[in-house]
This record gives C-alpha cells, sequence and structure tokens, in this order.
C-alpha cells in the first residue's frame, strides 16, 4: 500500500490519548463508548510527528483524538505501519454536538465529568478495519466536530508499529512518494550478480539533495517496511543500528556486521543464521548490480525511499531473483611433455582441473609457480596423493598403472592472481624443464663489496646450461615490489638491453662443485641493484633465480 504524508493545520485541535482497556474487543461499540471519558489524562500528539507503539499479545492498545470543525470539511489520513508481525487495526467515530466536544478538545475537563451522567446525542461507527502487516493509510474527511478512537491489537506476539496521524494538505510530504508503478525490475541475472532497476520516486526529483535510495537484500522473504526489516534483523541476536544504519552517520557495528564505503556507496554486510542482510545506500541512482551472489540461490530485494532529514521511508514492491547455476568447471587435458601456463583468480578463489590418462606407470608432475602462492592438488582414481602449497619449483613423481586417471586441482593461495606453468612427463631422464641446482638463491660476498663492484654466486647442475645476469638499479621504497611482483616465469627476453651483464655456460659432474661467481663491476658507490640470473637449458625454457638485492659501499 502506497504511504504519502501531510501535516497538522492549526485551524484544527488534534488530541491524542491512550486509554487502558484490557479486555475489550476491537468492534465493540458498547467499550468504545464506555471509554470515551477515559481520555481526560492522556498527553497531545505533537504536530505532524510518527509515534511508536508497543503491543502487548492479545491486550489491546487505543489512541484517541478529537476533530474540531471549523469553516471547511477537515481532511486527514492515518497511516500504521508494523514492524514485525501482522496486527489489526480499526478506527472509530463518535459524532457529538459541537459544544460538548469544544469543551473536551479544550481540556474542560471538569465539564467533561460533570457530564458523564448526562444524556447526550451518540452516533458510533467503524469507518475502517484491517488485519494484516502491511502499510496501510487510511484517508478521510471529516465534514462535522468528531472524536475518533484507533485500536491496534497482535494477536501473535509482542510487537511494535509506528503511526502518524495529519490534517495538513499544505506542507511538503513528511515521508518519501513512491511512483505511480513502485515494483521493482530484474533487468539482469548472473551467477553472482543480479541486476535490478527502478523507477524514480517523485520525492528524488524534488528534493534530490535530501533523498536517497537503499537497497536490502537476503535470503529470507521480503519486507514491507524498513521498520520490519530492521526488527528482524535484531531480532536475529544482531545489533542493527537505528533504521539499518540507513542515515548519513552510521552507529558502531558489531563483528557480525561488515562496512564498506566505495564510489559513494554505504553498505553493511550482516552476518545472520540463515544467510546475510545486506545494506546498499547509493544515493539516487535508480539502477544497481548487486555483487557478490552465490550461485543458485535465491534472493529477496526490497528498494526504500529515504529522507535523510527525517529518517522516514517508503518502501516499493520488493521483488526476487535467482542466480544462475554456476558452469562444471572446465577440465584441460594434459599431454605428455607440453607446457600449460595458466593464470588463477585470486578474488574468486576458483578451483581450475587438469586431467591426465596415464600411458606409463611411472609419471612426474612439474609445476612452475611464477607468481603469488599456488595450492595443488593431485588425486588418482579419486583418492588424493598429493596436496600442498607451492612458491616456485615443484616435482612430483609417482608411480601407478597403466590409464590411471590423475586430476591436478590449482588454485590461488593469495587474494591477487596468481599463475602456475604445469608440465607432465613420463621420462624422468629427459625433463622438459631444465634440471634445477639444489637451491634457487643467489649469494652476494659482503667482503668483496666495493663502492663500484658487487660479487655474487650460484649454484649449477650437472647438465651444460647457459646462465645469463642482469642488474637493475633500484630505490629503497622500490625493494619489496620489485621482489613481490616479480615473474619467476619470465625469461632474458623481458629484460632490456641496458640491464644485461653477461651470459655463460658451465657445468659440473661433481654437484660439490657446480658452482659459480661474477664480479659485477662499473657501478656508483652507496646505491641499491637487484641481481638476477636466467638458467636455460636445451628445451629452451629459462628458469629464474630468486632476485638478490645488494647495496655498494658509500666509502672506499
Amino acid at each position: 500500500m502506497f504511504r504519502f504524508w501531510i501535516y497538522l493545520p492549526f485551524h484544527l485541535l488534534v488530541a491524542m490519548c491512550l486509554c487502558h482497556s484490557i479486555k475489550v474487543p476491537t468492534s465493540s461499540q458498547h467499550s468504545f463508548k464506555s471509554d470515551l471519558f477515559n481520555c481526560n489524562h492522556s498527553l497531545i500528539l505533537a504536530d505532524g510527528k510518527e509515534t511508536t507503539v508497543h503491543l502487548l499479545k492479545d491486550i489491546p492498545k487505543r489512541y484517541c483524538f478529537i476533530l474540531e470543525k471549523d469553516r471547511a470539511p477537515a481532511p486527514f489520513t492515518v497511516t500504521v505501519t508494523p514492524c514485525d508481525v501482522p496486527i489489526e487495526w480499526s478506527i472509530l467515530v463518535h459524532k457529538a454536538s459541537t459544544n460538548f466536544l469544544g469543551k473536551a478538545a479544550h481540556g474542560d475537563y471538569d465539564t467533561l465529568e460533570a457530564t458523564k451522567s448526562q444524556k447526550i446525542p451518540k452516533l458510533v461507527s467503524m469507518i475502517f478495519n484491517y488485519k494484516g502487516n502491511s502499510v496501510e493509510t487510511y484517508m478521510g474527511m471529516s465534514s462535522y466536530s468528531a472524536f475518533y478512537m484507533l485500536e491496534f491489537l497482535s494477536i501473535e506476539r509482542d510487537t511494535h508499529i509506528t503511526v502518524y496521524l495529519t490534517t495538513d494538505t499544505t506542507s511538503g510530504h513528511l515521508y518519501p512518494e513512491l511512483p505511480i508503478d513502485p515494483r521493482i525490475d530484474v533487468i539482469g541475472i548472473g551467477h553472482a550478480t543480479v541486476t535490478l532497476a527502478w523507477k524514480h520516486s517523485p520525492s528524488v526529483l524534488k528534493h534530490k539533495e535530501n533523498i536517497q535510495y537503499c537497497l536490502l537484500v537476503n535470503e529470507k522473504h521480503n519486507y514491507k517496511s524498513l521498520c520490519a526489516a530492521e526488527t528482524a534483523i535484531r531480532s536475529s541476536g544482531m545489533k542493527s543500528p537505528p533504521a539499518l544504519a540507513l542515515s548519513l552517520f552510521p552507529y558502531l557495528l558489531d563483528h557480525q556486521q561488515v562496512m564498506i564505503l566505495s564510489n559513494s556507496e554505504l553498505s553493511i554486510i550482516n552476518r545472520v543464521s540463515n544467510g546475510e542482510v545486506r545494506q546498499i545506500c547509493m544515493g539516487t541512482k535508480n539502477t544497481y548490480t548487486v555483487p557478490n551472489l552465490r550461485p543458485s540461490t535465491q534472493y529477496y530485494f526490497d528498494v526504500f525511499v529515504v529522507n535523510l532529514l527525517t529518517n522516514a521511508s517508503a518502501a516499493y514492491t520488493g521483488t526476487f531473483a535467482r542466480t544462475l547455476e554456476e558452469p562444471e568447471p572446465k577440465v584441460i587435458e594434459l599431454k605428455v611433455g607440453k607446457v600449460i601456463h595458466l593464470t588463477l583468480d585470486g578474488k574468486k578463489q576458483k578451483f581450475y582441473s587438469l586431467q591426465y590418462q596415464a600411458r606409463h606407470k611411472k609419471i612426474q608432475f612439474t609445476f612452475q609457480s611464477c607468481s603469488g602462492q599456488v595450492g595443488v592438488q593431485i588425486a588418482r582414481n579419486g583418492k588424493v596423493l598429493a596436496s600442498e602449497n607451492i612458491a616456485g619449483f615443484r616435482h612430483f613423481s609417482l608411480k601407478g598403472k597403466l590409464l590411471d586417471t590423475y586430476l591436478v586441482q590449482l588454485r590461488s593461495m593469495d587474494h591477487t592472481n596468481s599463475s602456475v606453468k604445469v608440465q607432465v612427463s613420463s621420462h624422468f631422464h629427459k625433463p622438459f624443464f631444465p634440471l634445477l641446482p639444489e637451491s634457487l638463491k643467489i649469494k652476494s660476498f659482503s667482503k668483496l663489496r666495493t663502492c663500484n663492484s658487487v660479487t655474487i654466486a650460484w649454484l649449477g647442475t650437472q647438465e651444460q646450461s647457459k646462465y645469463c645476469v642482469y642488474k637493475k638499479r633500484i630505490k629503497e621504497d622500490q625493494v619489496w615490489m620489485e621482489v613481490k611482483s616479480a615473474d619467476r616465469c619470465s625469461g632474458p627476453k623481458s629484460r632490456h638491453n641496458s640491464e644485461k651483464v653477461l651470459c655463460k655456460y658451465f657445468y659440473d659432474i661433481n654437484l660439490r662443485r657446480a658452482v659459480t661467481t661474477q664480479t659485477i663491476k662499473g657501478l656508483e658507490a652507496g646505491t641499491l641493484y637487484l641481481f638476477d640470473v636466467y638458467l636455460t637449458g636445451p628445451s629452451g625454457i629459462p628458469v629464474r633465480y630468486h632476485s638478490k638485492v645488494v647495496k655498494t659501499r658509500k666509502k672506499c
């Protein structure tokens, strides 16, 4: 049900009072008459303000107001917003003499008490009744002095509601207006996203700086008011800020809530037992793509247009959508000797699958992590044989039966993308990757360091291979980034010719003597240098040693 609001005029008196009867059914005219005089000790409702009413189960609560006739008919509206369970509420009207009600309305309670025993012309009738949990607005016209009673009843459990009464047709709207068509349209569905659109509120077009749209996403059901959504989140055991923290000054969140402020959008994610509830405020944009949803999951979407000055809101008609099923991960077939280079998505933490059917009993898997840390799992015929994280080179030598099926699963262990090269081989003596030394570390000799030269050393292998040395001048604040972002799979071709120091071949049958040193001259004093060594074997695939940062001496 749509809502709109106007304010009370000064030429009409609105008196609101609480009556403490607990055994009277809503539709009883007799009880209405008997409680007519119980309103004389109540408070006057402030002009144009929303009132929160707390209801106990099965105990009616009543409010009274008097509209005094002036020169023209008196229009008025009453809007009730249930904040939890369905309720029943009614409006009853009592017509009486102008003199009598005028005195009562102006506080002449002595006259009112003295008149209790007198016979007063009375006519009581119910003009409105509603049962449910929707936001309902009654619009009426009082052409005579009349006494009205509102009665509220909750039959499910204790709850609370909000009530707003106004007769002012000259002021602006307290609550934002909804468009003629208040539906939310689903214009796009993906595996992890849903795109929504809705028609602009007239209030946005008139008061853009004071109005914004806020979206509520959950996996349970739609909410007919912001009040109902806030109550539901609170009942899940969480500390929800008032009005779902949709104001410009959010309250502190607890450990089950995450707040994200990005691109002028405020997002609050609440962790609840049956999923999560997201609240996103996106200003005056009337389209939004909800990200990071789970595949094959039904979500419910509610849009509220919020007045930032009053924190009052109006609800669009909620909708729902089911995200698409995630496609089965594509399995890449491995072939003997062929190197596959994969980039792994770290944000989605997606698994990448590779499969190989053995043509030999003995096989070897080789992994070269080019960047980041990579999680590797190898299974044979459904049984996991190995599972570990790698950063660099790693060989797995396995023995099985002919036609065994091996499944390799890879994923990035970082929140950024990682890349890895994979090869399967059945010929251990002729691996596609070059033969590697025991360590890929580069060592520098501090005692041999001068103002213009540095001496480094690295291990070699029993196989004749080519080693190329490169240097790069860097600054102090570049060290971490240079080392962290280095592509371990890149070769000498990725470097500038000006960075090349030399290339040389060497090997030694005795691994203890398979070590070489190199003195790099022509350097600047007190300067940081990044040194890299590339090993290239017979197959032509380069392997990069771990970068080494060395600083020349300032004084010699």
